[in-house]
């Protein structure tokens, strides 16, 4: 099996509020680093990726944040009418500038999701049908939250199923194709070691198993270290019980609560572990106001690490692979 950042497409979900959207930009920043032509692709219109590094940025335009680093914000309505214009040249774009014809695509169930995992389809093929663009090493598509990120990665399949004949069956196939295989395609899954997101990561697992998919890995972010033994803990306990001050007391009393968020986080980690039957990759909780290119860089270095510890490092260099080596 080839390593993750050997993959050409890479799907990272993840509980909302875990930090994904964070996590698959360092991803980025450490496929960047290996000399990979990276880019990050958000869904659903959002642009927290350039936001982070201060970028401006215009809907569905690829933008470089850093040396070998790009991002790009889908959305349903610019991927359709890029699809129409290329496959129909003056028709198509004159459908895709249609607020009735657009209306009635995006009302299509499934429709929105489709064009979107499209976009991000062609965004990894070597032969790009975008006018201009160049082709990327890897693209790393911060996917919806769980459930919805579990069933965008379904929705070509089953398009393909439905329409069986025509131009979008025969897209959907070549999605669903794509990421069925696993040399080309991983999903990441991204959580919190706690209750509710290590609930839904085994819920995904379970999902992607139905849908003849795997989890790659999984990586539990913003891990509290653990600082304290058991008897250090219990010492601090009777400290605190002895302090003769209301500040002495409340001092320990934050401390200890730290103590405890470890202990919880970890029991929540081993309990994922032993639900997936696999370890995962720890980072750890940046105390800071806001997450920015600084923080970026020190969470791609404790990814890295974790990559490379689980033997997940990427093994061919750029200009290999470009090279077909």
């Amino acid at each position: 099996m080839p390593a993750l950042l050997d993959r050409r497409l890479i799907f990272v979900t993840g509980k909302g509020g875990v930090g994904k959207s964070t996590v698959a930009t360092a991803l980025g920043l450490v496929a960047a680093r290996r000399g990979l032509r990276t880019i990050v692709a958000e869904l659903a219109s959002q642009s927290r990726v350039t936001r982070t590094f201060e970028r401006e940025s215009a809907p569905f335009e690829e933008v470089e944040l850093a040396e070998r680093l790009y991002a790009i914000s889908i959305d349903p309505q610019s991927a359709m009418e890029e699809y129409l214009r290329v496959k129909t040249g003056a028709v198509g774009q004159a459908l895709g500038s249609s607020r009735l014809f657009g209306a009635l695509a995006m009302a299509t169930p499934g429709m929105r999701e489709l064009l979107s995992i499209g976009k991000a389809w062609e965004l990894a093929q070597l032969e790009r049908r975008t006018e201009g663009a160049g082709a990327y090493d890897l693209v790393i598509v911060d996917s919806p939250a769980t459930g919805h990120g579990a069933g965008l990665l379904r929705t070509p399949r089953s398009f393909a199923e439905m329409a069986r004949v025509g131009p979008i069956a025969h897209q959907a196939q070549a999605i669903a194709t794509t990421i069925a295989d696993p040399g080309f395609t991983a999903v990441v899954a991204v959580t919190t070691a706690e209750e509710m997101p290590v609930n839904e990561t085994l819920w995904l697992a379970g999902e992607l198993a139905e849908q003849q998919l795997s989890l790659e890995t999984t990586i539990v972010n913003a891990l509290y270290p653990p600082r304290f033994s058991a008897a250090e803990a219990e010492a601090l306990t009777r400290a605190r019980d002895r302090a003769g001050g209301a500040a002495g007391e409340a001092a320990l009393e934050t401390v200890l609560a730290q103590h405890g968020r470890s202990e919880a986080q970890r029991e929540q980690l081993a309990r994922l572990c032993e639900g997936l039957a696999q370890s995962a990759i720890e980072l750890p909780f940046l105390f800071c106001d806001r997450i920015g290119p600084r923080e970026l860089e020190l969470l791609a270095d404790a990814l890295r690490s974790g990559l490379e510890r689980h033997g997940l490092e990427p093994g061919v260099p750029a200009a290999d692979r470009r090279d077909g080596g």
